[in-house]
């Protein structure tokens, strides 16, 4: 646990268990505080992990170097209704492999520059961006049409 990356990643009830230096930049890897998860099927709690599966996901430059974090990606077993779920994170979006901050930061720098350009400096393929570019602006369009009719 080093808490000065925990402040310097600033993700919600998680710690950097290590941080590794590699030629195409920085792997932090994470785990979990809370041991427990509400169920979203019964909202019972559970700390009955069944598995383990940690992912990669590209985050926020660190010092101007690409930086990835592994990710825990805990499945529950709820006893109480005996089903079997996958811990929601509040920084990442269901099957995505960016955080939701880098996401808005691509989303940004495409509408001030382009893709081809987004795509050199983050060392992303046309066809990434693009889908980050599209996801965000989806998301901002149905935030938009939720705002309007409330």
């Amino acid at each position: 646990m080093n808490f000065h990356l925990d402040a310097l990643l600033n993700l919600p009830y998680i710690t950097v268990e290590t941080c590794l230096q590699q030629e195409q930049g920085v792997v932090l890897k994470l785990s979990c505080l809370n041991e427990r998860c509400d169920c979203p099927h019964c909202q019972q709690s559970t700390h009955e992990i069944h598995q383990n599966r940690p992912i990669l996901i590209r985050d926020l430059s660190v010092f101007g170097r690409p930086t990835h974090l592994q990710v825990p990606r805990r499945q529950f077993y709820c006893r109480a209704c005996q089903k079997y779920f996958t811990e929601a994170l509040s920084f990442l979006d269901w099957e995505r492999r960016y955080t939701q901050r880098y996401e808005d930061y691509i989303y940004h720098q495409v509408q001030s520059s382009s893709i081809e350009q987004v795509s050199r400096n983050e060392t992303l393929s046309w066809d990434q961006v693009q889908g980050i570019f599209m996801h965000k602006f989806d998301q901002e369009k149905k935030q938009a049409g939720t705002r309007s009719s409330a």
